[in-house]
């Protein structure tokens, strides 16, 4: 298991719902702000490079994904500096897959 929920069951004290509504929200948006950063990635789209990672590394950081929160902020970084396109792209993949397998982990785990 490549993510933890101590930030989150500190956050809920003890609320399963809310864990639940954190899961549930984590599994709605984060595909599809993956799947948005690698379109932006191969279109070479900074802002949007820039703005997803952004947006997907609080996510990550929610669920004790240290590994995959600093591998956000270093496309993050990247995408705001415009930095080179080919560091983002070496970089992505990582992120992905550690994002889809917790994806694939939270829905079982959960019964999403």
């Amino acid at each position: 298991m490549i993510y933890n929920l101590d930030k989150i069951n500190e956050m809920a004290e003890g609320d399963q719902d809310f864990v639940t509504s954190v899961i549930s929200v984590f599994l709605d948006e984060v595909p599809t702000d993956l799947e948005g950063l690698e379109v932006a990635i191969k279109a070479k789209d900074y802002e949007n490079v820039y703005k997803l990672a952004h947006k997907i590394k609080p996510n990550v950081d929610l669920l004790g994904m240290e590994q995959t929160r600093a591998t956000a902020l270093e496309i993050e970084t990247l995408g705001k500096n415009s930095g080179n396109i080919s560091e983002v792209e070496s970089k992505f993949p990582l992120l992905k897959k550690d994002v889809l397998q917790v994806i694939s982990e939270l829905k079982k785990d959960f019964d999403l």
